[in-house]
């Protein structure tokens, strides 16, 4: 059955991801009009969210924020799929890096780095800087139910350089290159909510005390890893910009969760500046602490 729905859908986003631009967002604006109008595919989850993290705002003001996200929720979902067939020149001219050297001054200093990044506007084309780095990109991510999907996405980030790690698998390989001296940039989102059973530390985000993802300053400190975020910013629709922001550069040197602490105040200020390019749609504080 997995193999039936993934050939039958393979066809389809083959076709999506050659469309030309200018058809391609039309078609995005046709899905946004089903998710959101037709489907209210989590409405009720966003609207929560939206009055949990932004209080100071009314309802009206909460609907235009809501609205905009799912209309860029639905591009960011197509560019995804357009990563399948857009040329790397296209590409480049789509998602820019502003401080590129940044990152490869750690590298000159052989340190291998924690990328850590929030579910904000488009973290899915982030793969495209390991072309231009000088250390081997790992995303640690989560595999998919579907294996042949699975396959598909791996196939599609390996055109730019990128390995996928499960999370199971992510420290065994961490403590394998540090010890083959295999300078490593590993790609982690940290501001999601985590599992109950991987609760060690809850803080303020957005204002209400949640647990949160510790993992990425746990491993940094266990393998010296240094921690640098990357903040990318929507500057038009379909075109984006990274900037690297130094977190920690020697994480034993902070106390317990302050890196975790400087890292979700950065992904609270990308958020106020523009809420409608988070992803609303994550039950991020489900597990608020009352």
């Amino acid at each position: 059955m997995q193999f039936l729905v993934y050939i039958l859908a393979y066809p389809i986003l083959w076709l999506i991801s050659i469309l030309p631009f200018r058809i391609f967002y039309w078609f995005s604006d046709f899905v946004f009009f089903l998710v959101y109008y037709v489907l209210g595919y989590r409405r009720k989850v966003v609207r929560e969210n939206l009055a949990l993290a932004l209080p100071h705002l009314n309802l009206a003001e909460r609907k235009v924020i809501e609205k905009k996200f799912y209309q860029h929720m639905c591009d960011m979902f197509l560019e995804t799929i357009k990563t399948m067939g857009i040329s790397p020149e296209e590409m480049d001219k789509r998602f820019q890096i502003t401080n590129l050297d940044l990152v490869k001054d750690y590298a000159k200093k052989g340190k291998s780095v924690i990328l850590v990044a929030s579910h904000y506007a488009s973290y899915e084309w982030l793969l495209t800087m390991n072309t231009k780095i000088d250390f081997k990109g790992i995303a640690v991510y989560k595999t998919l139910a579907n294996p042949y999907f699975d396959r598909l996405v791996r196939r599609i980030r390996s055109r730019y350089d990128t390995e996928l790690i499960e999370t199971r698998k992510a420290i065994p390989l961490m403590a394998q290159n540090q010890r083959a001296g295999i300078l490593s940039m590993y790609g982690l989102a940290s501001d999601q909510s985590p599992k109950l059973d991987r609760i060690f530390h809850s803080m303020k985000f957005m204002g209400v005390e949640v647990p949160v993802h510790t993992g990425a300053e746990m491993l940094a400190k266990k393998y010296d890893l240094s921690v640098i975020m990357v903040k990318v910013k929507k500057i038009a629709r379909g075109y984006y910009q990274a900037t690297f922001l130094p977190i920690a550069e020697n994480p034993n040197d902070y106390p317990n969760f302050d890196i975790t602490e400087k890292y979700l105040r950065e992904v609270e200020k990308q958020i106020l500046e523009a809420p409608e390019y988070y992803l609303w749609t994550h039950k991020r504080w489900k597990h608020r602490v009352e």
